[in-house]
């Protein structure tokens, strides 16, 4: 009884809980820590999403079982999304599914697709439970460059043609967390052309669609042609919407890939609180029904101010860095007198020195040792004073 559980043992230590650990110390002994760490938006809905979320819990027929699929008016919603900001349409009864969060939705669809032994094609570095989710499932991983070019490609090339069993699913994040890389169509193009060749299912995670910021809009992978025969997208309310703790998210694409989760999800929960749905319709649908654009542009223009402050001010505190593209993280390469250390021990480092919470480049796969994760979610004042609190310790070394 005192031996691991089988899936428990697969788990490689989470490289996070350190850090918690000495953050929530550092906060029970009076210290302000500036917490660039987890990607929780530090901001709430729109007014009229939590109006609707209120008005529909008054109703006392709303409080049994929600659908486990999502409710219809949801799933509409997001149809009418797609449609509107990538020329998609997707069948609201067969092509999406309403997920708690796009983590729950990914984890998931690895149960329902992944058999012991499968060969899956993961990131490196990415976001965890891209991976975790089907090495719980018992899939073997092979991880292949992060970045959407012939790097990529190639290394999904070389999986097909040297993996015993082949490759059954690949998976994709762009805009990536962490990195932060943004796919063009060319790039979707050519993998999905590979994949459709080899009969290889596309898991694309879609999370930061609309946090943009060089003027080209995101795309969708079921924009390319026939992509839709072997791709599942997942979105989220998380971050667009400012809804992280309202747990909504999305998977839309290959039917038969929907049926499997919607089958999986059956037997696992009843779905999302029914008046939280209705107030995520609202807030997809927006104010006057026509769409939310002009909160999602509000959001972008918040998080591209943070962005621009961020590199700025570290700039004038000596650690010079590009500004990220897309998400709402900046990932950023460790300074070059701190390098040594490693990701982990400079985010330590920083914890201890500087009152500045982030995520260690490591947490996200091997190759993101180097590097470390800010997320963009304190407002202007705090990143300054994280600055003058970095410039400070970099003149103590």
């Amino acid at each position: 009884m005192n031996e691991e559980f089988h899936r428990i043992k697969r788990l490689p230590p989470y490289v996070f809980a350190e850090l918690n650990r000495l953050k929530s110390n550092a906060r029970a002994a009076g210290r302000d820590i500036i917490d660039f760490g987890m990607g929780n938006p530090d901001q709430p809905p729109a007014q009229y999403v939590i109006d609707k979320l209120i008005e529909t819990a008054q109703n006392p027929k709303v409080h049994g079982y929600s659908a486990s699929k999502g409710i219809k008016g949801l799933l509409k919603a997001q149809a009418g999304y797609y449609e509107r900001r990538f020329g998609v349409t997707l069948d609201p009864d067969t092509e999406i599914i309403a997920t708690l969060g796009s983590k729950e939705g990914f984890a998931n669809m690895a149960q329902a697709i992944t058999a012991p032994g499968d060969v899956v094609l993961v990131p490196n570095p990415t976001y965890p439970i891209h991976s975790f989710g089907f090495l719980i499932s018992g899939a073997a991983l092979r991880h292949v460059s992060a970045k959407p070019d012939e790097s990529m490609l190639h290394d999904i090339d070389s999986a097909i043609r040297h993996s015993i069993p082949k490759p059954s699913v690949l998976v994709l994040n762009f805009p990536s967390n962490p990195t932060a890389y943004v796919a063009d169509r060319g790039f979707y193009e050519e993998v999905v052309k590979l994949c459709r060749k080899h009969d290889i299912i596309i898991l694309s995670d879609l999370a930061y669609a609309e946090l943009y910021y060089d003027g080209n809009p995101t795309i969708s992978i079921l924009e390319i042609n026939g992509a839709k025969d072997i791709a599942v997208e997942f979105t989220s309310m998380s971050k667009t919407h400012m809804m992280a703790g309202w747990r909504v998210g999305f998977a839309v694409g290959n039917k038969r890939l929907i049926s499997a989760l919607t089958r999986m999800k059956s037997y696992l929960d009843y779905g999302a609180f029914t008046p939280v749905q209705v107030a995520a319709a609202t807030a997809i649908n927006g104010p006057s029904g026509n769409g939310s654009e002009g909160y999602i542009e509000d959001v972008r223009n918040l998080y591209k101010s943070r962005r621009d402050i961020l590199v700025s001010s570290m700039g004038r505190a000596g650690w010079q860095f590009e500004p990220t593209k897309a998400t709402m993280f900046s990932w950023v390469e460790i300074p070059e007198k701190f390098k040594h250390l490693g990701s982990l021990e400079f985010s330590k480092l920083l914890l201890e020195k500087a009152d500045m919470a982030v995520a260690p480049g490591i947490g996200f796969g091997e190759y993101g040792e180097g590097y470390i994760r800010i997320g963009m979610v304190e407002n202007e004042h705090r990143i300054k004073q994280a600055a003058k609190n970095v410039k400070k310790m970099f003149s103590e070394y």
